[in-house]
């Protein structure tokens, strides 16, 4: 079966994040924790230092309705730079009120808050931010029958 997932990628806080946001969803990764001095290097590459060798390789974790999220560690001896921009968000989308709010309020932790769950013209609640490791969230849910403009 085809699926679409979502690739995260850092530069030395992938294991951190994802066990922040395996707090916060629940679950286990999908598959275990690779680190990147655990696989073949490629002929010619530099030797990595024990920081690099010690960051992720790979590691997936599911969170809502079987979205998987992936996530890696650059590389920098290998001439890998992080750029975090605006081009991606993770919208998760919930079944009620209750769900969004209990998300929004751990995931958002130390984020930098663009939008508060708010009641949108559309009959939703809606969110977003960029969490504490840089990545851009949006959580919509149905809004709850006598709130905001439902």
């Amino acid at each position: 079966m085809a699926t679409v997932s979502t690739y995260l990628n850092f530069d030395g806080t992938c294991e951190e994040a994802f066990a922040f946001y395996k707090e916060v969803f629940g679950g286990d990764y999908a598959a275990p924790l690779q680190r990147i001095g655990e696989v073949p290097q490629p002929p010619g590459a530099p030797a990595l230092n024990d920081e690099e060798a010690n960051r992720v390789m790979h590691v997936a974790l599911e969170t809502v309705g079987g979205h998987l999220i992936h996530g890696t560690d650059i590389v920098p001896s290998m001439g890998h730079v992080l750029v975090n921009g605006n081009a991606i968000s993770i919208n998760v989308e919930l079944d009620d009120e209750d769900a969004l709010r209990d998300i929004w309020t751990r995931l958002s932790a130390g984020a930098e808050i663009e939008m508060e769950p708010t009641p949108m013209f559309w009959g939703q609640l809606f969110a977003s931010f960029e969490d504490r490791y840089g990545i851009r969230w949006m959580m919509v849910a149905p809004l709850t029958e006598g709130t905001g403009l439902a």
